[in-house]
């Protein structure tokens, strides 16, 4: 026995031999035990067992006399004959004839008692990555021993798992919990930009992460496995409310899509809709043409198939479907602003309501088990809407009047009673509304801002203090960087809106301080001096927020000692006259 071997590897990497008659260590070991003549018995043991080719005989002296130890010749032509089996196996496979899997089978039959023998193992396990059914027996013995459990190939895997669904389970279980460690991880980037936010990667990138890919790998062309990770995500999307399942749900789907995999796209009543959505989440617009597709697919489920509507409205329910149909909503009520329609007539508008009402509805209709779309209540909620949008667009064409033509009206501070109860009570209305300030804050529109901010601190399931929208929102803050210096802003955003409720979310006090590391050089001192003192972190508080602190305090402290910036850098002497031009109404002032 080499002296790099344990016993128990020796014992291993020769398993099985005797079954198939052939000799191994143990006759060897016999063999000199009971023999006279250990050398003539060596001789002999050789010649039984080595590479049966009469011709070879005569050339193995050559290699004493080089010094080639016979193991490592033996070795290398082991080597090569396997590689060459490993091949001829992949080509029986992908072969026409009708008898290539019973030639597989007769080839497991032969190889399987030497599966624990590492040098033959992967020739077992080519033979059975290539069966399209495995016999029974095997793959129960496959599945019993953790070492062969691990190497065997995923084709083999996906025929244990589809009748064994808590160990699909386990193998599927930490790769969820990782996808939503990732998403919540991104909604607290350190980023903070209206560019690049959470919504910024295409559907196809998205579909190229770690656990989308493997989970699309695990499931292959099985629908079974399909259904299961379905059903998993169903679950988990009831257990926990998360709609980023709700993402993974569409985006699984559709990466299957992109494979061409048509034995589950073919059997998934949602996959037509979903394709269609998935465009529209590329282009962030729900277009006619596509409102009217999507439309005839939502008219298209028949009675006895309503079950339909659960999964439909789980991939509606995903936040990157969400927010394409909120800025299309957004886009749509701009088109009737200037057009001096009415939304209920406006078709894509209420098609865009239908499906945004029954993404939000996605957790009651799953829970319940009714399977009907809700009713739209928003009769008196659009109107009240539309009049805020009327007065801030009132207000911004004002301010691009002539002076003389100004009107002496002030900026309105109140909302209307309908908006603040359609926001507190209503899921669609809410969603509206949060993405409408949004929309203001990305038309810098501050005193629009100033009335709508502190409406949110009352919103239906607290809508406003949710990783998204204040991932968005401090966002779209950035924007409004130079407001920071003045009292009344800071107070309607931070007095006014966040700090209503930092102290029992830790998600808006983390929020708060990523905005902070960005924003603090643009917050009135004052201002900033009480931050401080206030968001600073209890004992209890997590890592995260406690990090956010210490970083946020040590770019204070740097602030303090680098001296200001000046006002004007001092211009190079080109040699070139300086030109003044005067500022008038058309000039801006302040960089777009």
């Amino acid at each position: 026995m080499s002296p790099g071997f344990s016993s128990h590897q020796s014992e291993n990497m020769f398993a099985g031999l005797p079954e198939l008659g052939i000799s191994n260590g143990e006759d060897l070991k016999e063999t000199l035990t009971n023999c006279t003549e250990p050398l003539k018995a060596i001789d002999q043991f050789q010649m039984e067992n080595g590479i049966l080719l009469p011709t070879l005989q005569s050339a193995l002296p050559f290699l004493d006399l080089h010094g080639t130890p016979r193991l490592e010749f033996h070795q290398s032509v082991f080597d090569e004959l396997r590689e060459k089996l490993m091949e001829r196996v992949a080509i029986i496979a992908e072969g026409k004839e009708e008898d290539r899997y019973r030639k597989l089978e007769e080839l497991l039959e032969k190889s399987f008692p030497l599966v624990k023998m590492p040098s033959i193992q992967p020739v077992v396990m080519q033979v059975l990555k290539h069966l399209p059914k495995v016999p029974e027996k095997k793959l129960k013995m496959v599945m019993a021993d953790k070492e062969l459990y691990k190497v065997c190939a995923v084709e083999v895997k996906r025929q244990i798992w589809q009748d064994n669904q808590a160990l699909f389970g386990d193998e599927v279980s930490p790769l969820l919990k990782q996808y939503i460690v990732e998403k919540e991880a991104a909604l607290f980037s350190s980023d903070l930009s209206i560019l690049h936010n959470f919504f910024s990667p295409s559907p196809k990138t998205r579909r190229q992460g770690e656990v989308v890919l493997k989970l699309t790998q695990m499931i292959g062309k099985n629908v079974k496995l399909y259904d299961m990770v379905l059903q998993f995500l169903r679950t988990l999307f009831l257990r926990t409310r998360n709609v980023h399942y709700c993402t993974l749900r569409a985006e699984l789907l559709m990466s299957l899509h992109d494979l061409d995999i048509s034995e589950i796209c073919s059997v998934d009543p949602c996959h037509k809709f979903t394709w269609c959505l998935d465009a529209c989440i590329r282009e962030k617009f729900v277009d006619g043409k596509r409102a009217r597709e999507l439309q005839g697919f939502l008219d298209g489920v028949k009675k006895g198939q309503e079950q339909v509507l659960g999964d439909l409205s789980m991939i509606l329910c995903d936040p990157f479907a969400c927010n394409t149909l909120v800025l299309s909503i957004m886009r749509n009520l701009q088109e009737l602003l200037s057009q001096d329609a009415l939304p209920r007539d406006s078709p894509d508008l209420m098609l865009l309501l239908r499906m945004l009402s029954l993404g939000q509805g996605a957790w009651d209709m799953i829970d319940s088990q009714v399977f009907k779309e809700p009713r739209m209540v928003l009769t008196r909620f659009l109107p009240a809407m539309m009049s805020v949008v009327v007065d801030d667009h009132t207000f911004t064409v004002e301010q691009k009047l002539p002076s003389e033509e100004k009107s002496s009206l002030s900026y309105p501070t109140t909302l209307p009673d309908a908006f603040n109860r359609y926001l507190q009570e209503n899921r669609v209305a809410c969603e509206m509304g949060l993405y409408y300030v949004l929309h203001i804050a990305k038309l810098r529109n501050k005193n629009a801002l100033q009335r709508l901010l502190p409406a949110l601190v009352e919103t239906y399931n607290d809508m406003a203090f949710g990783d998204i929208f204040l991932h968005l929102l401090t966002g779209h803050l950035t924007l409004l960087s130079d407001e920071f210096g003045s009292e009344e802003f800071c107070s309607v955003v931070f007095d006014g809106f966040l700090l209503t409720s930092f102290s029992s979310k830790e998600n808006v006090h983390r929020h708060t301080l990523r905005m902070l590391l960005h924003l603090h050089h643009k917050v009135l001192p004052s201002c900033m001096e009480t931050l401080m003192k206030t968001l600073e972190p209890p004992k209890q508080s997590s890592e995260p927020v406690k990090e956010l602190f210490t970083q946020l305090t040590e770019k204070l402290e740097a602030q303090k000692k680098s001296p200001p910036p000046l006002e004007e850098t001092p211009s190079l002497d080109l040699g070139l006259h300086p030109v003044t031009v005067p500022t008038t109404a058309s000039t801006p002032t302040t960089p777009l």
